[in-house]
């Protein structure tokens, strides 16, 4: 408050001079710099001052120093207060030097005056004062002279306050202790000569300094907690080592501090300092890392590198004591690896800075490769190279880059021309997995030294993981680094070795590179394909500009993925080039990606559209066109992340067009050929962004559905972030320009960019009463944000009523809705609102704070809500819920920031206070009365129950609520019911979400009112301790007696918060009470009891979790240590030898409680030092006697798997294809590792007694199998795995063998399968007499088989190196034969000959084809010779085998093979048929097309004695999907095809039609036979076909029903795609005239099914559009892209209006899709306002719009009504729907104007603006309204005297016109005059000369 003080004195010293108005105005510059918290208006103010000051300075040198002293000492006043902010600092330096000029003796005058008062003898600094000596030794040039004059008095002064610090320990949170070392550290730094004397001095050696010095060891040696704190400490003694005069006395300093840690306690010389050795408290082994890390931080190089005495060789600090250090911390500090590999990466750094001193030094290599130092840097490296810690992989990095640079200079130093190093790094690379994110960092490294090209050599299957890589988010950085990385080299390369010109260079990019990236972009992985545009393209045509016509040249294909790598080139060329100039066939190409059903290509072609590398290049008019068309189709779309993208990409275009714009207004646009004038432009951006808003807020109405409106919400944020001129302190970017008030106006003057109109407002509001907490907390967001600060007092009144109706609704999603409501009133009213509302505080006209009056009316509401539910809590339930009274008070409290601010006002204090005690009370009397009604109080003990009731405890207490309500005894009771009762559930409602929101409150309440913000001591706490304590009483009870996961769950996050505000508050009353709490539980988890607590409890766990999240992350956790090591404890107690299973054992609950320590997110990696610990006793557990015990430990040992390995990025075969290496996890958990392997040991020791049960062992080996191969190294820690893994091949358990198969993959680095491979191989029995035992025989094969099939894809074993492999296979044929008689063992065996099929000679090849063909063929005979019973395996064995001839068929394509498979299918042998069948569907003989052929020709032939037998369902469905597989595609039905169904094809037909019409067979076998029947009626559909169209299209039409399953929607949207287009034209063709209404009802079905909820359906639907688009001659569909779902939609409507205009069913099958709404009971309905129940009736389908269908079926229908002629059928169909619908039409009207007119709607106006079913009524109405207006314009006079009508066109438009002006005034129909239908009406995909432009 100094600072005001001072501006207060300055302004009545200036108040009548000449300087006063400027003088004036800086002290108010200052004051709304002091008085601000964001930080850019902060900047803001102080720049202003700033300016002001230089024209303060020219006068201030006319003056004396008196007159200037006043202005001087404030602005130094503001200085002292701004210590906090380095910036703000130097400004005010900036002002005061500048008002000093000429006076500067004044200046050092006051500075002396200012700093004397902080440094008094012998006081301790607050951290505000530290903070102004640290800023004023940093910044200020006169602070360090002063300080430099009186550094004795102020080492005093901090030597005492850090003896206070350490002695007291303020707070665990306090950065006191961290403020004064800093000041230490900035007295070494700034002030080293002055110093110096005082250390290596005899004479002048401090006292004062050898204190302070020792106070610093101790914090170094665990005095302070704060981890930050020692670190500092350790850089602040490195900075007095820098003081020395000569370096070897400061490298002797350091010798002796390293010593330390192994002398123990006594004396230390520093210098001429001696102190005594702090004692170590609890040895963390920290302060070795504190010194190292500090010493490299900051130490002088000449002390690291100068010889030390004493030692035998030439010794340095940096090789010789850091180094050792270094490498000891890395592997001993597990819970500081990013502080230590931050002290290797800077050891690194250092030693490159040395080079020269250390090789003057040694005079040799440093980093010879025969070295020592060498070998271990590189081990060590190698070693922690897949560290998962935030920010070692960065340190890593760096490693390695100086690792090589340094190596690379000495080389060159010493002229050594053999460098081994990088080869030997680069083979290491090569023979690491690909899925190993840390080998690509040592391989950008290696580039630069090796060259581009030996590195491509030495590694070929580089491309093809790159572009694994880049189908996987976490790995796509680093490939494109590599990626980037060999580019640029080879681009030096050739530009040095050939000066080619930059076409060639593009030529020799393309032939490593073009196949890579034309793969990426065309793939249909939408990960790769984006992540190569975004992370190579651009950069490619960057760097190589010539390539993107060879990239061209690859995308000129029509299908989706082409078309998407042609928009992606495209935007990438644009993102470079700036313009983009697009001929007539590239704009046709980009519509057609812009209507294309493919989300990723429109989104691509938008962004296209949108995006500029300049943000002032304006749209052209062809952009803003496109845009026009493509938006209003693309509003409904359901993906999230194409809404945020689309808001993303339109956001760009409004910012193109505002720059632009304010561009043109300033006369600077920049000027580009094909552009409009520049008032035309702003004429067009003003319009668009004009249309875009009107497009939005029309969007907003509760008849659209949520998509949309999302989607609405986000555009409207976009036009009003983008183009009003709001300021939003608290957003570093977004900001609008300074000029934005010059574009408001001009748009203004034109009659546009009213944002905050009327309609607008009440668009908004009606978005307030949605279901969703998205769409209502956006809308909220906008209207605080953007909207005028308060609303209109009448909307305000109503908004109040309308909320305080809905906080009493039972159902959750409208309570919640009363409190958003709520909240946005308190924002947006001022006191005069606040006089007019109906609050019921007895303040509410005197309290000064809105939020305080606000608080005490909804708290008053929740006390008389209580008050009734103490009566009777049915009724509460029913009519005054309390959650939606809390949930307002939270939000109320919580989420306005004014409200926060008023609790900081003195004066309110006191009553805050009062509000706050007087809440906590009252939920805390809710939860007692709430818990207490769901628990039977019965029994002398029930009171201190701490249990969660039981289900049937609590269904008798709500049973006996509910009586109680109805007034009825016990004995009325009904009799039971499997339903519960809707009473029954809003009792459990009420009470589960009021729990929930009770601890929401609490949590949100303590981490508020104990912010440093709100916490000041001068103030007092806002919750006393008491209060606290009750609301720690109330989290124990809820989370101790709820059951409700929801509830639990919620409560769970406030009690998080709760506990973090408590444990960081300097208070240890407070600290106390968490700590207390976890005491109380963990006593309670040990102690005996009556009841179970972990079953049926769900929150007591959850009660640890929140206690130690809520530490701080910087602290050393002692509470989760504490935590950790009791349950520890008391889990590894014996079992008692009597345990009741019917109650919970302190081991079974102290596992649960580890497992959700583990599970929390909040605790991170906090739990990983405890690992080994609790994996040891999650295997111990798993063999416990009690399943209790063994259940709770296989959870607690799947919660560390997750933790440990993260989890699976993605699954193929059930093997994790990216994740970490066996090595490195082993690197990071040695003693893990240990546990593991000596698991795995025991589980694999002989015994003589037999096998053996371990329970441990299949967790064990199930963690294994989930990690990734290494790299090949001798001394890798995996290599002792591998004995016996290979052991538990001979386990007599078969999921033990195998697991451990799975498990051994990781063991085995790649070089090093095919030894291993041909070491099995070699183990199998060459003959049947060499069988030991069959159980080792097959467990040989399945870790081949797992080996073999981990060698897939991009770490494929060639063919050469598996030759020895299949020789040794070869010569064990017999296993194949009946020779081997386990089915298992052949099976298995053939598996692994599957897996290498080119490598065996052609008479071995011949041999398994002859073994496999006799097999099958004895199964055809129906016998099988040597086996009388079914064996185990044998329907494995002949489906293996089965799968081996389709494959080999498939990989030959070979005829008699073929042939041979298709004969086997014919087969009546089930097990085969399936395998085929199976092996069908799943695509495996999608490469060869005649095997699909031959199988389809196949089951063709045999589809109508498989229809007639009927043998079996799945069977059936099986065989009905491979046939819809193979002619999955129109092309591959052929000639043959047809003749195969040659006269069977209409029984065929007629059997699959009765199977849907007459049977119910399940919607999965229905599915099949629909699509089935269409795939028949689409190749063989005659004209005498008629009537089973007739049936087929009837089917499709009861399936195509909402209320029907997802299933038979779909077989109806994909049955409408294969047949619907050939029946639509044939109905066209003169033959046919029959088929048009079939065809009308198709076409009204794809209307139908294109609103469908489902997005599959939507899909198929869109197909049977896209293939109407093309001509009939071209519906073999190939090249044919779908189109998305609404441009589909508009194609369907021209269709009928080109088609089909002319036939009256046109014009009634349209009216099918106008809904008839009863207006007058939907308005009646509002106007009873009766109770709400508590659940509503669903809609069958929630995606449809029937408004806005209704709006875009208008102009269609007036268009069929224009172009029939006179007197046509149409005309009469138009008349009879006049006839029937006009009278009511007109009556509605009529009833509109009389609602909305007379004010009658008030009382219910605002709940009608949120009503749905009104909006969609309305909406319909003026849409029949506008329907009958033109059909009596075109009928004429004869039509305006039917009855019922009574008036004319003219009269009907003009009643219409009014009423829809009455209804635009209240919300409830969009602003007239304004096209907003999903799109316009005409030839979407014509080509226009006019949009040739520039894109």
């Amino acid at each position: 408050m100094g600072a005001e003080r001072e501006a207060r004195a300055c302004a009545a010293f200036y108040g009548t001079r000449d300087l006063a108005p400027t003088v004036l105005s800086c002290l108010r510059c200052l004051r709304h710099f002091a008085g601000s918290t964001a930080k850019r208006c902060r900047e803001k103010h102080l720049e202003e001052a700033l300016q002001l000051t230089r024209v303060l300075s020219e006068g201030l040198q006319a003056l004396g120093e008196a007159e200037a002293r006043p202005l001087l000492r404030c602005v130094l006043a503001f200085q002292m207060e701004a210590t906090s902010s380095s910036s703000s600092f130097q400004k005010l330096e900036q002002m005061v030097t500048q008002l000093a000029v000429g006076k500067e003796g004044l200046l050092a005058q006051e500075v002396n005056t200012l700093l004397a008062g902080l440094a008094l003898q012998g006081e301790v600094l607050s951290p505000g004062d530290l903070q102004s000596v640290s800023m004023f030794l940093e910044e200020s040039s006169l602070g360090r002279q002063h300080w430099r004059q009186n550094l004795a008095s102020l080492l005093q002064c901090l030597a005492t306050t850090l003896h206070w610090v350490l002695q007291g320990q303020p707070t665990p949170g306090s950065t006191w202790g961290y403020l004064v070392i800093k000041a230490c550290l900035q007295v070494f730094q700034a002030l080293p000569k002055d110093v110096a004397p005082l250390v290596w001095s005899t004479t002048g050696k401090s006292e004062t300094l050898q204190s302070l010095l020792g106070l610093l060891l101790e914090v170094v040696w665990g005095k302070a907690l704060n981890k930050d704190t020692r670190l500092l400490a350790g850089t602040a003694l490195s900075m007095l080592v820098n003081t020395a005069p000569q370096p070897q006395y400061g490298a002797s300093a350091v010798l002796t501090l390293f010593q330390l840690p192994s002398q123990g306690t006594g004396e230390l010389k520093f210098g001429e300092l001696v102190v005594e050795v702090p004692p170590v408290l609890e040895p963390d082994g920290l302060e070795k890392l504190v010194l190292t890390r500090g010493l490299l931080t900051c130490c002088k190089m000449d002390i690291l590198s100068c010889q030390l005495e004493g030692f035998p060789h030439k010794a340095c600090l940096l090789l010789d004591m850091v180094f050792p250090a270094v490498c000891a911390l890395i592997r001993e500090q597990k819970d500081c690896h990013y502080y230590c590999f931050q002290a290797c990466a800077l050891w690194l750094q250092r030693l490159r800075e040395g080079l020269a001193a250390l090789w003057h030094l040694t005079g040799t290599h440093i980093l010879a490769q025969d070295t020592k130092l060498l070998q271990e840097v590189s081990q060590l490296l190698w070693n922690n190279a897949e560290t998962p810690v935030e920010g070692v992989s960065e340190f890593i990095h760096s490693s390695f880059r100086l690792l090589l640079e340094i190596y690379h200079l000495e080389c060159q130093h010493f002229q050594d021309q053999e460098r081994p190093l990088y080869q030997q790094m680069l083979q290491r690379v090569v023979s690491m997995p690909w899925q190993i994110k840390a080998r690509y960092v040592p391989l950008c490294t290696i580039v630069p030294y090796m060259g581009s090209q030996q590195v491509l050599d030495a590694y070929p299957d580089l491309p093809q993981h790159l572009l694994s890589c880049l189908s996987t988010n976490h790995l796509c950085p680093a490939a494109a680094e590599v990626y980037k990385v060999l580019v640029q080299q080879q681009c030096s390369e050739w530009r040095g070795g050939q000066q080619g010109t930059e076409v060639a260079l593009a030529e020799q990019w393309a032939q490593r590179w073009l196949p890579l990236l034309s793969q990426a972009l065309c793939s249909p992985l939408p990960i790769l394909q984006s992540n190569t545009a975004n992370h190579l393209l651009t950069w490619t045509l960057r760097q190589l500009p010539a390539t993107q016509a060879l990239l061209a040249a690859q995308f000129g294909g029509q299908d989706t993925m082409s078309l998407r790598a042609w928009v992606s080139l495209l935007k990438a060329q644009k993102s470079v080039a700036g313009a983009l100039p697009l001929g007539d066939e590239a704009l046709e190409r980009l519509s057609h990606c812009l209507g294309t059903h493919e989300e990723g290509v429109r989104l691509a072609a938008l962004g296209l559209l949108c995006c500029s590398p300049n943000t002032n290049q304006p749209l052209s008019g062809t952009e803003m066109q496109l845009l026009q068309e493509f938006l209003p189709l693309n509003l409904n779309c359901d993906s999230s992340s194409f809404r945020q993208l689309l808001q993303a990409a339109v956001r760009k275009a409004l910012v193109r067009l505002r720059d632009s714009s304010l561009a043109q207004l300033r006369g600077k646009a920049p000027r580009r050929s094909g552009l409009a004038g520049g008032a035309e432009q702003l004429t067009q951006a003003v319009g668009f962004v004009e249309w875009l808003l009107q497009l939005s807020i029309a969007s907003l109405s509760p008849g659209s559905n949520y998509q949309r409106k999302k989607t609405a919400l986000l555009l409207l944020a976009a036009v009003l972030e983008t183009c009003t001129d709001t300021w939003s302190p608290d957003r570093k970017k977004g900001q609008p320009p300074r000029t934005m008030a010059t574009l408001l106006s001009y748009a203004r003057q034109s009659g546009c960019w009213d944002f905050f109109s009327q309609p607008n407002l009440l668009a908004l509001l009606s978005c307030l009463q949605d279901s969703t907490n998205e769409i209502r907390d956006l809308a909220s967001e906008l209207l605080v944000r953007y909207f005028p600060a308060t609303f209109p007092e009448p909307i305000a009144l109503a908004l109040f009523q309308l909320a305080q109706d809905t906080l009493g609704s039972p159902r959750v999603q409208e309570a919640e809705a009363g409190a958003v409501l709520m909240k946005t009133i308190l924002q947006k009213s001022d006191s005069g609102t606040m006089k007019s509302l109906s609050l019921q505080a007895e303040a509410a006209l005197t309290v000064p704070s809105r939020g305080l009056c606000f608080a005490q009316h909804l708290l008053h509401v929740l006390q008389a809500q209580y008050k009734v539910a103490c009566q009777d809590l049915l009724r509460a339930a029913a009519t005054t819920p309390m959650h939606g009274a809390i949930a307002a008070l939270r939000r109320c409290l919580l989420q306005v920031p004014e409200v926060a601010v008023s609790m900081q006002a003195a004066e309110l204090v006191q009553s805050w206070q009062e509000l706050l005690t007087c809440l906590v009370t009252t939920v805390r009397d809710i939860t007692s009365l709430l818990l207490g009604a769901l628990q039977s109080q019965q029994g002398p003990g029930a009171d201190e129950q701490a249990a969660a009731p039981s289900f049937a405890e609590m269904g008798n207490a709500i049973g006996s609520l509910i009586m109680l309500g109805k007034g009825r005894g016990r004995e009325e009771e009904e009799g039971d019911s499997v339903l519960l009762s809707e009473e029954h559930n809003l009792i459990l409602t009420c009470c589960w979400v009021s729990v929930k929101e009770i601890g929401l409150l609490l949590g949100g309440l303590a981490e508020l009112l104990l912010s440093p913000a709100l916490s000041a001591a001068e103030l007092g706490p806002l919750l006393p301790l008491p209060t606290l304590q009750m609301a720690t009483r109330v989290f124990q009870e809820i989370l101790l007696r709820c059951r409700h996961w929801g509830a639990v769950e919620g409560c769970s996050m406030g009690f998080t918060k709760f506990c973090a505000a408590l444990l960081n508050y300097p208070d240890p009353e407070l600290q106390a009470i968490p700590r207390a709490v976890l005491e109380q539980g963990l006593e309670a988890l040990s102690g005996p009891r009556s009841s179970s607590i972990t079953r049926r409890a769900a929150g007591f766990p959850m009660l640890f979790l929140c206690i130690v999240s809520g530490e701080a992350p910087v602290q050393a956790r002692p509470l989760l240590t504490h935590c950790i090591q009791t349950l520890l404890t008391l889990a590894t107690t014996a079992l008692p030898q009597d345990w009741d299973q019917t109650l919970d054992l302190p081991q079974v609950c102290a596992l649960h409680v580890l497992q959700t320590l583990v599970r929390g997110a909040g605790l991170g990696g906090a739990v990983l030092c405890h690992a080994t610990p609790m994996m040891a006793l999650a295997l111990q557990g798993l063999g416990s006697p009690c399943w209790a015990m063994r259940n709770a430990a296989i959870q607690l040992f799947s919660a560390l798997t997750t933790r440990l390995l993260g989890q699976p990025w993605s699954h193929r075969d059930g093997c994790p294809s990216e994740g970490l290496s066996l090595h490195a996890f082993l690197g990071q958990h040695p003693k893990l590792g240990a546990v593991l392997l000596g698991e795995l040991k025991v589980a694999t020791a002989p015994t003589s007694g037999g096998p053996l049960l371990h329970p441990a062992l299949h967790a064990i080996l199930t963690l294994l199998a989930q990690l990734q191969p290494g790299a090949d190294s001798p001394s890798s820690p995996s290599a002792p795995f591998l004995e016996p893994l290979l052991g538990l091949a001979e386990s007599p358990i078969y999921a033990v063998r195998a697991m451990a198969a799975k498990a051994l993959v990781p063991v085995v680095p790649p070089p090093q399968r095919c030894r291993l491979l041909l070491q099995l191989a070699q183990q199998l029995p060459a003959a049947p007499g060499q069988i030991r035992s069959h159980n080792a025989v097959h467990g040989h094969l399945l870790q081949m088989r797992a080996l073999l099939a981990s060698a897939t894809g991009t770490g494929r074993l060639s063919v050469e190196a598996l030759h020895p492999v299949a020789l040794q296979l070869e010569a064990r044929g017999w296993l194949l034969s009946p020779a081997q008689r386990c089915p298992l063992v052949r099976a298995t065996f053939l598996q692994v000959l599957t897996l290498l099929p080119t490598s065996f000679s052609p008479g071995f090849a011949q041999y398994i084809h002859d073994t496999i063909s006799t097999k099958l063929g004895s199964l055809a005979q129906g016998g099988e010779s040597g086996c009388a019973e079914p064996q185990v395996g044998s329907a494995v064995l002949h489906q293996t085998m089965a799968h081996f001839m389709c494959s080999e068929a498939a990989r030959l394509a070979d005829s008699e093979r073929i042939a041979a498979v298709c004969s086997l299918l014919q087969q009546p042998n089930p097990d085969i048929q399936l395998a085929i069948l199976s092996w069908v569907i799943a695509g495996e003989g999608g490469t060869c097309k005649e095997v699909e052929n031959a199988l389809g020709l196949t089951l063709l032939e045999s589809l109508g004695s498989v229809l007639q037998e009927r043998r079996d369902k799945e069977f059936l469905r099986l065989y009905l999907e491979a046939l819809l597989h193979l002619y999955r595609d129109p092309s591959a039905w052929s000639q043959e095809a047809s003749s195969k169904l040659q006269g069977s094809s209409a029984s065929c037909l007629e059997m699959l039609l009765h199977m849907v019409e007459a049977e119910c067979p399940g919607p999965d076998l229905l599915f099949q036979a629909l699509c089935a029947a269409s795939l028949l009626l689409a190749h063989q559909f005659g004209d005498e076909d008629g009537a089973q169209v007739e049936r087929w299209c009837a089917a499709l039409e009861e399936c195509s029903q909402s209320t029907w399953s997802e299933v038979l929607r779909l077989a109806a949207g994909r049955s409408l795609q294969m047949a619907g287009a050939d029946v639509v034209w044939r109905s066209l063709r003169a033959a046919c005239p029959s088929l048009v209404p079939v065809a009308l009802r198709l076409i009204n079905m794809a209307i139908h099914l294109l609103q469908d909820e489902e997005r599959e359906v939507r899909h198929e639907a869109s197909g049977f559009a896209s293939l109407l688009q093309q001509s009939p001659g071209e519906l073999l569909r190939d090249g044919c892209i779908f189109v998305q779902d609404n441009v589909g939609l508009q194609s369907l409507l021209e269709l009928l209006l080109r088609e089909f205009g002319e036939h009256p069913e046109t014009f009634n099958s349209l009216l099918q899709h106008l809904p008839i709404l009863d207006l007058r009971s939907v308005v009646e309905e509002l106007e009873a306002n009766k109770a709400a129940s508590l659940y509503k009736e669903d809609e069958p389908n929630v995606f449809a719009e029937p408004a806005v269908l209704a709006r875009q079926l208008l102009p269609v229908l007036v268009q069929l009504l224009e172009k029939a002629p006179t007197g046509s059928p149409l005309h009469a169909s138009a008349l009879q729907w006049l006839e029937s619908t006009g009278p009511s039409v007109l009556r509605d009207l009529q009833y509109c104007k009389h609602c909305w007119s007379q004010g009658t709607a008030v009382c219910w106006g605002m709940k009608a603006l949120g009503c749905a079913k009104l909006h969609t009524a309305l909406a319909v109405l003026l849409v029949r309204a506008q329907l009958v207006a033109q059909v009596l314009q075109v009928l004429g006079e004869g039509a305006t005297t039917m009855p019922g009508l009574g008036c004319g066109t003219q009269e009907l438009e003009q009643e219409l016109e009014l009423v829809q002006g009455l209804l635009v005034q209240h919300g409830l129909a969009p602003v007239p005059n304004q096209d907003n239908a999903p799109g316009k009406l005409g030839l979407l995909w014509g080509t226009d000369s006019s949009r040739h432009a520039a894109v």
